[in-house]
């Protein structure tokens, strides 16, 4: 591991404020700098953006950041044992690192921002998914942020990029393909973290598109909970509670198509239908 700044390693760091993960909060350092320096890049240019970051714990990712060229880094830290940690980093940086104490489910985004937004993080494990839904749900659109690059367990990262006929299609892939462009950037392997994570992980890239399809997003939501929770029924059935057949053939789908089977087209359309 190379270092990136004269700052000491994280282990080091780790120790001296008695970092210990904890699971309760979903946390798995990441400790290679080239690693969290490569999650930066996959971000592109980083420079004219305000940068955010979720769970910054220890500042690996938080040091490749401004490393790599960011001029203001918002990081979002619940666990008040890493802001003195996170302090040394501002310091060091010359105050380019704003750290808030607070839970990221609950943070109005906007209202933090200077400019147009990066969202760059190793999204703690048991709050990736709702942060993620949330901002794709962002009721003005195109959205506060350019891009989004994020760490999941890679069982999650598969959904997120998941197209029809995928095993791995289902309501978050349609959502994600319904407003944005995602793929998958690379895996990391479980023993980059502290402690190491049961599963594998990968970094996901994803970008908004900029006049997504016209659709209520809680209908969209509505329609697909009810053909995903059935996946293995056709259509006509899954969705029977919301009109079957007759709004089937409203949306011009083929009755007889099962969830997997259908594009987010289709049900951006069954979601008008309804």
């Amino acid at each position: 591991m190379s270092a990136i700044d004269n700052l000491p390693p994280l282990r080091e760091v780790i120790e001296e404020h008695g970092l210990a993960a904890k699971k309760a909060l979903g946390q798995n350092f990441l400790l290679d700098l080239n690693l969290t320096s490569r999650i930066a890049r996959t971000a592109g240019n980083l420079q004219g953006y305000d940068v955010i970051e979720v769970g910054p714990g220890p500042g690996g990712l938080t040091r490749a950041l401004l490393a790599n060229g960011a001029e203001r880094v918002i990081a979002v830290e619940r666990d008040p044992r890493c802001l003195n940690a996170l302090a040394q980093i501002s310091d060091y940086y010359h105050g380019k690192l704003e750290v808030i104490e607070g839970d990221a489910l609950e943070i109005n985004w906007e209202k933090l921002l200077n400019r147009k937004a990066k969202v760059i993080s190793n999204l703690p494990y048991n709050i990736g998914t709702p942060l993620l839904t949330g901002w794709l749900g962002t009721k003005d659109w195109p959205p506060f942020f350019d891009s989004l690059t994020l760490m999941f367990q890679k069982e999650v990262a598969e959904r997120i990029c998941a197209l029809p006929e995928d095993k791995h299609y289902g309501r978050l892939g349609v959502l994600c393909g319904w407003r944005t462009h995602a793929t998958k950037a690379f895996d990391v392997s479980r023993e980059a973290f502290s402690p190491p994570p049961k599963v594998t992980s990968s970094i996901v890239h994803i970008e908004p598109k900029a006049e997504p399809l016209p659709c209520s997003i809680k209908a969209l939501e509505t329609i697909t909970r009810a053909a995903f929770g059935q996946r293995r029924k056709m259509l006509r059935a899954s969705l029977k509670s919301l009109g079957g057949e007759a709004l089937l053939e409203k949306a011009m789908i083929t009755p007889t198509k099962r969830a997997e089977e259908i594009d987010v087209e289709s049900f951006v359309r069954l979601a008008n239908a309804l």
